[in-house]
């Protein structure tokens, strides 16, 4: 990436942290399949399993923790594995979830996208995200941790960033958090809840396991510091600016994550906006990097009441640890002229 590119797509993916790449680079050493009996197997075992205890720690759960490919994989084996009579999900999760529960039902959201909880059945497994992927919105999960309910929260964009909130099974990503792609983990309480199917990771998902990525997961944890401050400084300046160029802040009044945030520029479509930050040096997205290759209308948006041209005209800007106030002055810069331009 050219030094002088400004990178505001942190909720897609965001850069591996040099400690990440360290551990990385120190676990190809450990070649071996640890599945393995002989030595060098019972080594890359030994790293494994630490890594597993390790992660555990850094984000305060006292449960098992089952490596997968990333967060969709994660979503997948308990979704569809899942020992619950019911399933009952929002309109507003991430297409993940949506592809595998399309039976489900789906509980209704208010204007700014905040799942509204009514009277559910005992023994209904509730998926809901931590935060949305498109717009930021925390969900007050606590309100779902009623009894009798099975919770699984999709901590995909939380998880390294928030406290891990109180579920039965919890999906995390590594490359959402500094670490590398193609990592994750199904974290879970009781290994009851899910139907096994064989292979490794204690007969819940098979194939042999990336340690190097593993270690990297683990690494890049452990060296994530409390950052959201900052962000939410850097977002409330960036809020601030939208606002007086006449912008409009989705879900403004709820409670954000405060590294993603989504606006709308009122005459520009998001197609025409992304090509214009593009050629300015900007990385920023329509919605979610899993869907928006096709620039279709939000879902998200959809299901929170906007109409499609308006929600045709919303780009995502989500923040890194080393996202500065002058990045967020250059970003506010180009948005004013092109929002003057459109104005016109």
């Amino acid at each position: 990436m050219a030094a002088d590119r400004l990178y505001l797509d942190h909720a897609a993916t965001t850069p591996m942290l040099p400690q990440a790449q360290a551990a990385m680079v120190a676990a190809m050493a450990g070649w071996a399949n640890p599945s393995s009996p002989h030595s060098d197997g019972r080594a890359a075992r030994a790293m494994l399993e630490d890594a597993r205890r390790r992660i555990a720690a850094a984000l305060g759960w006292d449960g098992h923790v089952l490596f997968t490919s990333g967060a969709s994989e994660a979503i997948a084996i308990a979704l569809t594995r899942a020992k619950a009579a019911r399933i009952i999900t929002s309109p507003v999760e991430h297409d993940a979830v949506l592809r595998v529960t399309k039976e489900a039902e789906r509980l209704a959201v208010d204007g700014d996208g905040r799942v509204l909880l009514p009277e559910l059945a005992p023994a209904s497994l509730v998926v809901i995200q931590h935060v949305n992927n498109e717009t930021g919105v925390i969900q007050p999960l606590a309100d779902f941790r009623r009894t009798g309910l099975l919770l699984f929260a999709d901590c995909a964009q939380s998880a390294g960033k928030l406290a891990l909130p109180e579920a039965d099974m919890i999906a995390i990503s590594a490359h959402k958090f500094g670490g590398p792609p193609g990592i994750g983990a199904l974290l879970i309480r009781d290994l009851a809840l899910v139907e096994p199917s064989g292979g490794q990771e204690q007969g819940y998902r098979a194939g042999t396991e990336n340690l190097p990525a593993i270690m990297a997961m683990a690494a890049a944890l452990e060296a994530r510091g409390d950052w959201m401050p900052v962000a939410a400084a850097l977002r409330a300046r960036l809020d601030a600016g939208i606002e007086a160029a006449g912008g409009q802040i989705v879900a403004r009044d709820a409670p954000r994550l405060p590294a993603i945030a989504s606006y709308r520029m009122p005459g520009l479509s998001a197609r025409a906006q992304l090509i214009q930050f593009d050629l300015a040096g900007m990385s920023v997205s329509a919605g979610s990097a899993c869907s928006s290759g096709s620039l279709k209308t939000s879902h998200v948006l959809g299901a929170m009441g906007w109409d499609a041209a308006a929600a045709g005209e919303v780009v995502r800007v989500s923040f890194g640890p080393q996202t500065s106030a002058g990045d967020v002055d250059r970003f506010l810069a180009t948005w004013t002229a092109m929002a003057e331009r459109a104005g016109r």
